[in-house]
């Protein structure tokens, strides 16, 4: 019997899955950020610390896997593969390969060994691959390098659009009340002195409040996701041009909350109108297994195992894990 192990180490959360060939999930771990660039020490632990639990479970040692394939998040430059190959090296897998995690999403997303991923959690980033194999990465690096966008952007330009109508410079939203009731102040003065004089993030959650107030029909809200979605589309159309992938038939597959579990059509219609204009024989998929499922997969793929129709299906029903919300 041949053991595969998949991971998925992303900024919050790093999950591990060890399936056999016939694709029965008989080991599975998790634990807290495995992003190298937020902290290397943190992160080695963590992947480390999923691993191992899903091996005790699965009662296999390093040497009984077959194939080991990590996606990671913060794969994106040589000079992250320089603390990341001898970091999964000494993990002590023989046969392993590592990737961004953009492709373990990509591979879950589509039955095409090509195509385009738009990721749109707590940040946002795209990448795409050719037919000819040709890789292509859009973003993944902040406002402050280009990107637009994520939960994280989100609930700042939510909160900023209820300061900006409190002081005269935006017109009156409905994301006002939202915020007030749901951080539990009675004004806004008093929400701008407690976050200002404490230093306080903005919450994810408030991300929940923008999709609440947009389908409400606040033109405030619907403008936040708007520009959300046209930035999204602008990030798809730049990798499908620099992959030259235009006049292809190709999925672009949506992975991470704000695009997969927002309510409502208020960013995907305009995502979609862009991407409409530049490759109009793509289709959108949202990715409804975890990218964690991915990885397992190219697993098997590298190493030799043909993934069955039985085993892809299999696997497809696995849903132990579910996105961490907002």
């Amino acid at each position: 019997m041949k053991y595969y192990l998949g991971v998925d180490a992303g900024g919050s959360k790093t999950y591990t899955l060890v399936s056999d060939e016939n694709g029965n999930i008989i080991g599975k771990g998790h634990s807290g950020n495995g992003n190298h660039q937020i902290s290397v020490d943190i992160a080695r632990a963590n992947i480390t610390s999923s691993v191992n639990m899903a091996l005790a479970q699965a009662q296999l040692s390093r040497e009984d896997i077959t194939f080991a394939f990590f996606g990671l998040a913060g794969a994106d430059r040589p000079i992250d593969y320089e603390v990341l190959r001898p970091l999964i090296h000494k993990l002590g897998f023989s046969n392993y390969e590592i990737d961004c995690d953009t492709m373990i999403a990509l591979r879950a997303g589509t039955m095409r060994p090509y195509g385009v991923v738009l990721i749109c959690g707590s940040g946002t980033n795209s990448a795409g691959k050719n037919r000819q194999g040709d890789f292509f990465q859009c973003g993944g690096f902040t406002y402050k390098f280009g990107d637009f966008g994520g939960g994280g952007t989100l609930a700042i330009e939510a909160f900023r659009a209820v300061i900006r109508a409190w002081d005269g410079r935006e017109q009156p939203t409905m994301l006002t009340e939202l915020l007030l009731q749901e951080y539990g102040y009675s004004k806004v003065e008093e929400m701008f002195g407690d976050f200002w004089d404490h230093e306080k993030p903005v919450p994810l959650s408030t991300v929940l409040l923008l999709f609440k107030a947009a389908k409400l029909g606040d033109e405030v809200a619907l403008r936040i996701l708007r520009v959300q979605g046209e930035e999204l589309g602008k990030s798809a159309t730049a990798v499908i041009r620099r992959l030259g992938m235009e006049r292809e038939s190709f999925d672009i597959v949506l992975a991470g909350s704000v695009v997969t579990r927002g309510e409502g059509p208020f960013i995907l219609d305009y995502l979609a109108k862009g991407v409409q204009q530049v490759a109009p024989q793509a289709s959108i998929v949202k990715l409804n297994v975890e990218p964690v499922i991915g990885a397992l997969w190219l697993a098997m793929e590298a190493g030799g195992q043909p993934l069955s129709p039985e085993v892809y299906d299999k696997l497809r029903t696995v849903s132990d894990y579910k996105a961490i919300p907002l």
